[in-house]
């Protein structure tokens, strides 16, 4: 597009030019007023095959076959530049459409978002601050090219995530969790359907706008459901009944100055904690974060909120820590 701008100035000049010549022409050769003049060169450049608008004369007539080659001429730059813009518009959408599908290829452990309207972009958003191993899937191309602004580097598959093969297409096999937050119910249903039946072992969040909805959702296959309705009706009481305690959540979550997250890390085998009590593993002091809750993977049980000093870190258990993002990192290289 860049290149066209100049190449389309050029050609505008050159089209001005030959009218003006032309109009100059027939005033000084055939000696006519100057709107006779103009359409006579109008008429001739852009070669509609009119009439004349009076009989020429031998000059005139000569005249007459430069400035027509002259049109032609320009209109062969004219169509040439439009071509050479379509062209280029074309195969530069195909070159990154292949190229994201090939890094899509080559994706593993990533998220899959289904639908990328007000709720999908957010969780795009959110998950490109975190990692860039995502993938979008809409069907709308406005709502693709809404993202494209927020987020131009986010995978994008431009299909229908109701299908079996777009799902494939996207990585569903290799795929760690999939969001379902398509604008119909019926649809995230079936969306949930078809990753259960064909992903057995991905974990799969969908979103509900009807509340009889969320154990329809859970039985196709969600491990998860969230009901925008039920979250904002639980945020609005919190508001009035604990307004410090929403106001910290929300400077924790989303506040930017911040830049506090919540996030669990899983203990590695091969991690220097494991087999260490957390007074032993020195959470806080090697890494700066706050161990808000822990859950043990032997027993499967709910989470520990606060855990006491003499709690032993094994293998596979989850550690629910508060802190920033590179703190969180440096936490992740010590347990990994």
């Amino acid at each position: 597009m860049a290149a066209f701008l100049p190449r389309l100035t050029w050609t505008l000049i050159g089209l001005v030019a030959l009218c003006v010549v032309g109009t100059a022409g027939y005033v000084i050769i055939e000696g006519r007023n100057l709107a006779d003049a103009a359409f006579m060169t109008v008429i001739t450049v852009t070669a509609v095959g009119y009439e004349e608008v009076w009989p020429l004369s031998p000059n005139g007539r000569a005249f007459t076959g430069l400035l027509l080659v002259g049109g032609i001429t320009w209109m062969g730059f004219w169509f040439a530049n439009l071509t050479s813009l379509l062209v280029e518009l074309d195969l530069k959408d195909a070159l990154r459409r292949r190229r994201s599908m090939r890094e899509i290829d080559n994706m593993k452990d990533h998220v899959i978002v289904c639908g990328c309207g007000r709720t999908g972009r957010q969780v795009a958003q959110e998950l490109d601050t975190m990692t860039n191993d995502y993938v979008v899937i809409e069907r709308d191309p406005a709502r693709v090219a809404q993202l494209r602004e927020i987020l131009p580097d986010a995978h994008v598959i431009l299909g229908d995530a109701t299908h079996d093969q777009v799902l494939l297409e996207a990585g569903l096999m290799r795929a760690k969790g999939l969001v379902a937050c398509l604008s119909q119910d019926t649809d995230n249903l079936f969306v949930c359907l078809s990753a259960r039946d064909l992903a057995g072992k991905v974990k799969i969040v969908a979103r509900a706008y009807e509340e009889e909805t969320m154990d329809k959702l859970y039985r196709a296959g969600a491990d998860h459901v969230v009901s925008p309705n039920v979250s904002s009706a639980i945020r609005m009481a919190s508001v009035l009944l604990r307004p410090s305690a929403v106001s910290f959540l929300d400077i924790a979550t989303s506040s930017s100055h911040m830049a506090l997250r919540m996030e669990q890390v899983v203990i590695g085998g091969g991690s220097d904690v494991a087999g260490r009590t957390l007074q032993e593993a020195r959470i806080p002091q090697r890494t700066g974060l706050i161990v808000i809750a822990l859950r043990k993977k032997a027993d499967h049980q709910d989470f520990v909120f606060n855990p006491v000093a003499g709690t032993r870190l094994e293998p596979g258990d989850e550690v629910i820590v508060l802190g920033k993002e590179e703190q969180i990192s440096r936490l992740r290289s010590v347990v990994a």
